[in-house]
């Protein structure tokens, strides 16, 4: 499995934004957000292929130690692209930890999972066909699977994460949501896109009325307020 980092951190984003967490971040994605904030995980993959065994290992020594930590992130890039990803997650659940599993939704496998964070790409999240033809192509096309949004809510605990830039995203996001009446609205998050806090304020500005008057959580990305975009936060 390859994998960019682990680390232990605060969680930034959802409904359990400021746990403490070890997260681990694979190295590789089927998309390709315009937006990305981590394109060592999706552009331009970096990282080295480790063992189960071995990623257990640096997470056990991460847990050792300070303040008592009992949640893993799985995260990316698309950690959902790996196998690896079932003895994994089996083996965490065995030392106790509370397992998230952050996806775009577009994968399916059957993990150990006690928060699925689904983050679904709206349309106009990819790039253009004058940045990048081909993955202007592919994204479009690998976007949205319903079929792995249905099964992924009815299997697990989950809350769905949209990524807003503007005011139109919201409109995408409804349209969305329309699709999968099943979903429990008091689930959905939205969060302003952006990686400094300038951006994300002035998004806030409007997305965090907009979710009041729809009765939807707004997202804060509280990692960035915290840390600064880096890595291993």
């Amino acid at each position: 499995m390859k994998i960019a980092e682990i680390f232990r951190s605060l969680q930034g984003e959802g409904f359990l934004t400021a746990m403490p967490s070890v997260f681990v971040r694979a190295s590789g994605c089927n998309l390709r957000c315009w937006f990305c904030d981590t394109p060592y995980t999706s552009w331009e993959p970096e990282g080295e292929d480790l063992s189960v065994d071995e990623i257990l290992r640096q997470v056990d020594a991460l847990l050792e130690g300070g303040e008592t930590c009992r949640h893993a992130v799985l995260t990316g890039g698309e950690p959902m692209l790996f196998a690896e990803l079932v003895p994994l997650t089996a083996a965490l659940k065995k030392r106790g930890l509370h397992i998230t599993v952050e996806t775009a939704g577009t994968l399916y496998l059957p993990l150990q999972c006690d928060l699925m964070s689904i983050s679904p790409k709206l349309a106009g999240s990819g790039p253009t066909a004058e940045q990048d033809e081909r993955w202007h192509i592919r994204h479009e096309q690998s976007r949205h699977v319903p079929e792995v949004i249905r099964r992924l809510i009815a299997e697990y605990p989950y809350q769905i994460k949209f990524v807003i830039d503007s005011p139109a995203d919201c409109h995408a996001a409804e349209t969305w949501l329309g699709e999968f009446p099943q979903i429990d609205r008091s689930r959905i998050l939205l969060m302003p896109q952006g990686t400094d806090l300038d951006a994300l304020h002035q998004k806030a500005a409007w997305l965090e009325p907009y979710c009041r008057q729809r009765n939807l959580h707004f997202c804060r990305r509280k990692h960035i307020e915290w840390f600064g975009n880096v890595r291993g936060t």
